[in-house]
């Protein structure tokens, strides 16, 4: 499986609302439930406004743009950025899966997209190494992205049997080709996962990682394997994702390795062996150092966890 690939898995992203936006005038509204989601969009008429509160410039976003907000922090989407904004969970209804919500008077902006519940143990140590916006502007190479997004507005319109079914999956369609063109298309700026897959020696680098995560990865073979000197491949690797190649290889290895002890009945050892340590001790050493955890107590916490929600009626 691909990087891309696993990392959406690991996230196990669940569509949780599919829906159209119809906005018009002046609005402005400040987007306050992002935290443990993502949101991806597509502006099918017109333009607005995305605005970080944190920092950076406003961003335009125009017909044919898509983006996506995966990191969980403030955002205001507006026809203007210097308008000031109302909290979306105020000035929207809670439950519009499969609607067009018109707001102040429509007519302007037209978005379509969806919100993902994010599942996956990890999401909030994935989700920090994704860039805050994703903003694919408008391209000729998106014939995929457009069919799936033309499609997903067929079938909010026309609502036939088996049309939420469909939709659930043309919305993780949608998610992933946005992903997959910022990839192509980002200017490297970033520093994180995403800003290292989209560099060609450096992603080449991380796909061996993920392709064999139990071998026995070197610096020097890694920089071999992508035809680089060991000086070169470790600067440029932490110019553009932020970590060493070696804290890389084992958190990613720390992530696989949690999944295991929850998912399954393996021995220790042989999540240890699977994840490419010979030596139970050196394992336990690496997991709690990187998880905050020993590997049984971890398994015991999320069990528990598991537990509490379930008796509580909350989602596992």
């Amino acid at each position: 499986m691909d990087p891309l690939s696993e990392i959406l898995s690991l996230l196990k992203p669940r569509s949780y609302i599919t829906a159209g936006f119809d906005a018009g005038g002046d609005w402005s509204l400040r987007l306050d439930d992002l935290a443990g989601r993502i949101k991806c969009y597509a502006v099918m008429r017109g333009s607005c406004w995305l605005s970080l509160e944190d920092a950076g410039k406003p961003i335009q976003i125009v017909t044919g743009d898509c983006f996506v907000l995966p990191s969980g922090r403030p955002v205001r989407i507006s026809s203007a950025p210097e308008l000031a904004p109302t909290l979306a969970s105020e000035a929207l209804a809670p439950d519009r899966d499969g609607e067009t919500v018109t707001y102040n008077g429509g007519g302007d902006v037209l978005l379509t997209g969806s919100r993902f519940e994010v599942s996956g143990r990890h999401a909030d140590v994935l989700l920090r190494t994704l860039p805050p916006v994703v903003h694919l502007r408008a391209a000729v190479d998106q014939a995929a992205l457009r069919w799936s997004i033309e499609l997903m507005m067929r079938e909010l319109r026309e609502a036939q049997p088996g049309a939420s079914l469909i939709v659930q999956h043309l919305a993780h369609i949608m998610l992933t080709q946005t992903l997959r063109l910022y990839l192509t298309q980002q200017a490297g700026m970033e520093i994180g996962l995403f800003a290292g897959l989209a560099d060609p020696q450096i992603g080449s680098a991380i796909g061996a990682i993920h392709a064999d995560p139990s071998h026995s990865w070197t610096l020097e073979e890694l920089a071999a394997h992508v035809g680089m000197s060991r000086t070169v491949f470790a600067r440029r690797f932490r110019e553009k994702t932020g970590e060493t190649p070696v804290a890389y290889l084992t958190r990613w290895r720390m992530m696989l390795a949690a999944e295991r002890l929850v998912t399954g009945s393996e021995t220790l050892v042989h999540v240890a062996r699977a994840v490419g340590y010979e030596s139970e001790n050196a394992f336990n050493t690496a997991f709690t150092r990187v998880m905050g955890l020993s590997p049984r107590r971890y398994s015991k916490a999320v069990d528990a966890r598991f537990i509490d929600e379930t008796l509580s009626g909350g989602a596992p």
